[in-house]
């Protein structure tokens, strides 16, 4: 893995793009593929999986409860001993960093073990809320205890008895999902309402279905009840990670700046990840969108004309960014709803995206669930855009700097959060 400097300039790239990336395995289906092998009989093989700080985080906080992993980050080969439901370790105080999904994965597989353990991470993963994660545990007669919601949070384990639970949706699905992967494993059938709406659905859809891969069935009611009777996953010998489509949305978006053509070799349009869905915005921007080889490939608009979109990104939240940095270039406004949610992410993405946006000479409104964007195209000046420690700042607002010089990065080693070599990637953009 690279070292990055404090700062990274974007040079523009002045050619039209003719391009084949590959971009990480996924990072929500590694770790929902680390938890669930984990719980499994025997031994499982990840093949593809991602290398970076928040599957680490998984990893190694999966190591310090017992369990045997191997990584081998040449290969992209992880191999997990599963326990068959046993948490091997009586007790142990993790470290999560701010991988949000670790905390809510492990948090609710903790509650099947028989001892005292202590889920922490980063000062900004101590401001993520768990409320709603917390209060389905102690529904289901789990012992878990937080002086504020947020970690670090205290869970005094002896099985998971079970039984119905209430659980939220409007600020996190990956509670559900949390819940999900833990519940074959209670003593007792678990049944789950999802109260208010349910916001970034498409991975609860991920979730059933890694499940599903390892055997478990969930019974379900669309989004709104969904019961789980005790089973046990089985190991898989061969289990393959597709490619990211959050980090896929980046290269996906370059032609639109630049022109040209950008395939993503593994990735297919029938990903099972929702954020694959983002081609669909390109298409709605005038892109155009082919399946090549198996890969996903974006074009650049026939007449060069990028149009704005109005479109409700609360199922795919993760890209919201990514189209943020488009939208100056468009011809017409941009107006990103639904994404409320992206406030209590990494930072609030929603005043982040804004201020920088800004920063950049980009006139931008800023709404409790987004954000419109103003068409800016000549406007635009040279900056150096703050990430504020966000992977997904960095990656987003680097493809500003393939279109307008000066451009720059601060703090770019944020991106190892989930794809560590993503400059070095970018750079293959640029034509021989």
């Amino acid at each position: 893995m690279s070292v990055l400097p404090a700062q990274i300039a974007i040079e523009p790239i002045r050619r039209p793009l003719a391009a084949v990336v590959r971009v990480p395995g996924s990072k929500s289906l590694t770790n929902r593929a680390l938890v669930v092998a984990a719980l499994a009989s025997g031994r499982t093989l990840l093949r593809d999986a991602l290398f970076s700080d928040d599957s680490r985080y998984c990893a190694e906080a999966l190591v310090q409860l017992g369990f045997h992993i191997e990584r081998n980050a040449e290969a992209q080969t992880v191999v997990v001993e599963g326990q068959g439901g046993r948490i091997p370790a009586a007790g142990a105080e993790l470290f999560l960093g701010n991988s949000g999904t670790s905390t809510r994965f492990l948090t609710a597989l903790l509650t099947l073990g028989h001892g005292d353990y202590v889920v922490d991470g980063s000062p900004r993963l101590r401001e993520r809320p768990l409320d709603d994660l917390l209060l389905a545990l102690t529904q289901l007669g789990a012992h878990v205890e937080s002086a504020s919601g947020c970690p670090p949070v205290r869970v005094r384990a002896s099985g998971l008895p079970g039984g119905r639970a209430t659980v939220g949706g409007e600020v996190s699905s990956q509670f559900l999902s949390g819940l999900l992967l833990s519940a074959p494993y209670a003593q007792s059938p678990v049944e789950l309402l999802v109260s208010g709406t349910l916001g970034s659905a498409p991975y609860v859809d991920l979730t059933l279905g890694v499940m599903a891969d390892f055997g478990v069935a969930v019974e379900r009611d669309g989004y709104a009840r969904f019961r789980v009777s005790p089973q046990r996953y089985q190991a898989q010998a061969d289990y393959v990670i597709e490619g990211d489509a959050s980090a896929a949305s980046y290269f996906f978006a370059a032609p639109a700046l630049v022109g040209g053509t950008v395939r993503v070799a593994n990735l297919g349009r029938r990903a099972r990840q929702g954020d694959v869905a983002f081609v669909e915005v390109l298409a709605q921007m005038g892109c155009v969108v082919d399946e090549i080889d198996g890969g996903l490939a974006v074009s650049a608009p026939p007449d060069g004309q990028l149009r704005g979109v109005d479109v409700d990104m609360r199922h795919i939240p993760d890209t919201a960014q990514t189209l943020a940095a488009l939208a100056p270039f468009a011809a017409t406004p941009t107006r990103i709803r639904g994404i409320a949610s992206a406030r209590r992410k990494e930072t609030d993405r929603v005043s982040a995206t804004c201020t920088e946006l800004r920063r950049l000479g980009v006139a931008v409104d800023e709404h409790d669930d987004g954000l419109t964007i103003y068409p800016a195209a000549a406007t635009l000046v040279p900056a150096t855009v703050q990430t504020y420690d966000d992977h997904r700042m960095a990656m987003a607002f680097a493809l500003i700097g393939l279109r307008v010089p000066g451009v720059v990065i601060d703090n770019p080693g944020c991106v190892s959060k989930t794809f560590p070599e993503y400059f070095a990637v970018l750079e293959t953009l640029r034509p021989v």
